[in-house]
């Protein structure tokens, strides 16, 4: 994945796309992926890197939504279940089972929610991860030492999906991209292009060379997230709003917090929803939060109020209670909500489920959804704008797709495995020369010879796109982030054959966007 050699099917101006669609998220790299893989011809832009904005920014779960079907939103938690199944199969080195406990400190709420998710289980299917079951207080502590003891009267563990959200998004791309698909990030989108008042295409400025491009498409589609609201007033100024941003935080910890592989779910907290405590590349990500925004922001700060309500539920339920102090990083993305008809609807009662719109101009915008139901919401996209188009229908191949990446059985103790099957390829110029070993971090075993190998083949053009969404260690560790940031940085120039100033400009910018990750 080149960028100059993709970047370089655009070199036809004439080329009319059957498809071209703007965002480069989790819902628009899997639109693109479904139109490659149908045999289409498709080109994808994203204004700076991929998930940049929320999907980069999620509680790495991949799970049908335990909550939701508390909410009778059945038909939602059917589909995720479903689709949580399909991706285990296809992204086998990203998605993996992940154990849950509930920990229970009222008599009524262990056989309440076991019998919940054991309808749960059932309704997954044959795709289930595996049972749920009641279990007393000491087999709950024993599971996750530092459980709250005092008080706890039973446990519930249950099984769901856990992910690293912008690495299966890098693999995403990488498919499209080896489909055919014309893939691109740091393309933005500034026009519409029109004829007779519908749309025909898109005018995009390549963000690195300033070059212009007037790319034709049968059908454009809108899955910008939480920025959909741009792309329609670009097709019609008085359009009004379809999204509202709600904001969610997470606070990342040391491992020792949990002790334990097995991960938390609070079920009901002071506010009414749900916390989770999710070991990730051995950290804990804790959260998230649900707060209803008035309007988008690309780099979203998390709120006072946010990060002490996380600090003051997980101190609820955990020995050591977590201070300030010991937060690593601090994260805040913003979900594409569909807007609610009713004003005042709070954010937890808006479905997630995904919504079509379709313009007088042909223009189609997919909002709402979630990462766990990308690939259905992809297909309903492509199928949904197939109709209104005068090409061959094609059916869909995504539910049995191999993701780039699939095909080895993981080991997780090797920190290579988010690699899939191009782990070998980075072991391989690690071991071409003694420099290409060498950590970045004594806490960390990220070497040169890893970021030499993600910046020529994963399309990584920034600091902020290797250290936040390749090596993840922005989201993990953002003083380790800031730490390692100057080695990065060289490293990026010598491969890209910039100057001092560059590199200056790009430790500048990082260490800008890193101190957003760090709690004062």
């Amino acid at each position: 994945m080149e960028r100059e050699s993709v970047i370089s099917l655009l070199d036809d101006r004439e080329k009319v796309f059957d498809f071209v669609v703007i965002g480069g998220g989790a819902t628009g790299l899997g639109i693109a992926l479904d139109a490659a893989t149908r045999g289409y011809s498709v080109a994808l832009f994203e204004r700076s890197d991929f998930t940049k904005g929320t999907s980069s920014r999620s509680t790495k779960l991949v799970h049908g939504g335990v909550r939701y079907l508390a909410q009778g939103d059945v038909s939602l938690v059917l589909e995720a279940l479903h689709e949580r199944g399909l991706l285990r199969h296809n992204a086998s080195h990203l998605v993996k089972d992940q154990l849950f406990l509930i920990p229970c400190y009222r008599w009524w709420e262990g056989p309440f929610y076991t019998v919940g998710l054991i309808l749960y289980d059932l309704m997954a299917r044959k795709l289930s991860l595996g049972r749920s079951i009641c279990i007393g207080p000491k087999r709950a502590v024993k599971t996750i030492p530092m459980l709250r003891k005092k008080g706890m009267t039973a446990g519930v563990l249950y099984h769901d999906g856990q992910f690293d959200d912008s690495r299966l998004a890098i693999n995403l791309a990488q498919t499209a991209v080896e489909a055919g698909g014309c893939v691109l990030n740091y393309m933005n989108v500034t026009g519409l292009l029109k004829e007779k008042k519908q749309v025909t295409g898109v005018v995009v400025r390549d963000e690195e060379t300033g070059d212009m491009y007037r790319v034709k498409a049968h059908s454009v589609i809108n899955a910008t997230g939480v920025f959909a609201d741009e792309i329609l007033q670009m097709d019609k100024p008085d359009n009004r709003p379809t999204v509202r941003p709600s904001q969610g935080v997470h606070l990342v910890l040391d491992a020792s917090f949990l002790d334990s592989d097995c991960a938390v779910m609070i079920p009901k907290t002071s506010d009414g929803r749900v916390l989770f405590a999710v070991p990730w590349h051995d950290k804990v990500v804790v959260g998230t939060t649900d707060t209803l925004m008035e309007e988008s922001s690309v780099e979203p700060a998390a709120l006072e109020e946010e990060v002490q309500f996380i600090l003051n539920t997980a101190a609820n339920y955990l020995n050591r209670a977590p201070q300030r102090s010991d937060v690593l990083s601090v994260f805040a993305g913003l979900r594409p909500l569909a807007a609610p008809r009713n004003e005042g609807k709070k954010t937890k009662e808006i479905s997630r489920s995904h919504k079509l719109i379709r313009e007088k101009s042909g223009l189609i915008t997919i909002i709402g959804g979630k990462w766990t139901t990308y690939r259905k919401m992809a297909q309903d996209t492509l199928d949904y704008a197939i109709r209104y188009m005068h090409v061959p229908t094609r059916d869909c191949v995504t539910e049995t797709f191999p993701v780039h990446g699939s095909g080895v059985t993981p080991d997780y103790s090797d920190p290579l495995y988010v690699y899939g099957t191009d782990a070998d390829a980075i072991r391989q110029l690690v071991a071409s020369a003694p420099e290409m070993g060498e950590k970045l971090h004594p806490r960390y075993a990220y070497t040169r010879g890893e970021v030499t190998w993600i910046i020529r083949n994963e399309m990584a053009r920034t600091l902020e796109d290797v250290l936040a969404r390749r090596l993840r260690i922005l989201f993990m560790d953002a003083r380790a982030a800031m730490a390692i940031a100057p080695q990065v940085v060289a490293i990026l120039a010598e491969e890209r054959g910039k100057d001092v100033s560059w590199k200056a400009g790009q430790l500048e910018e990082f260490n800008r966007v890193a101190a957003h990750y760090i709690l004062d």
